[in-house]
């Protein structure tokens, strides 16, 4: 099972716009056994995918009762188990800067793992092309909020969307590389950067359009 960059891409950009909406999906459920059979699952899903037949062998017989929406829920629980993980690892971060703990977190949501990166592969195909693209949707905006979550961000109002729909933009870019085959993690955080840093001159450059415009509709001072 396969898929094309241009479908993706699309699919990216369909989940930006429902993050735009503003309202995020139900959390999914969670359960130890079923985190258990996804990592087992995961381990072996770049190679053999993600059906319920390869669940019951790396996980036995009953393990499919625990997913009753099939293939489609496996990949979406495995993308909340994701999230979870770069969670945990998030929380003893001592980095004050708040544009380097999204950094931080980026690069642990996207390990260089080639069974991961594999894995997810073929999790993007599943949804994608079988039928999953409302689940693909839900993952991919748990985990732009679990982002920013990660990196203790406060904001809300107005900013907590715009920062949002940002952060989105730039994790699709660095998902569709890293999915594509970043050649190391020292290449993906030169990716992360330069796209943090685009972000940062766009946000400055912003911010002087504000105050010129805001300087031309202050009143004037009576002579």
């Amino acid at each position: 099972m396969s898929i094309r960059s241009a479908n993706l891409k699309q699919a990216v950009s369909l989940a930006a716009m429902a993050l735009a909406t503003g309202m995020m999906p139900q959390p999914m459920f969670r359960d130890p056994e079923r985190d258990a059979a996804l990592r087992a699952l995961a381990a072996v899903a770049g190679q053999r995918g993600w059906a319920l037949s390869v669940l019951r062998d790396v996980a036995g017989e009953e393990a499919e009762l625990l997913f009753p929406g099939g293939e489609i829920e496996l990949v979406e629980a495995w993308s909340d188990l994701c999230d979870r993980d770069m969670l945990a690892l998030m929380q003893d971060t001592s980095e004050p800067r708040l544009s380097l703990r999204v950094r931080e977190a980026l690069l642990l949501r996207l390990p260089m793992n080639d069974a991961t990166r594999r894995a997810a592969a073929r999790g993007v195909s599943a949804q994608l092309v079988g039928g999953g693209q409302a689940a693909f949707r839900r993952g991919w905006m748990r985990t732009v909020n679990a982002i920013w979550m990660a990196a203790r961000d406060e904001s809300s109002g107005a900013t907590y969307l715009t920062k949002r729909l940002t952060l989105a933009q730039v994790y699709a870019a660095t998902f569709l590389y890293w999915l594509a085959g970043a050649p190391d993690e020292a290449a993906l955080a030169a990716f992360v950067d330069r796209r943090l840093a685009c972000v940062r001159r766009l946000g400055q450059a912003w911010g002087q359009i504000a105050g010129r415009v805001m300087g031309l509709v202050r009143p004037q001072a009576a002579g």
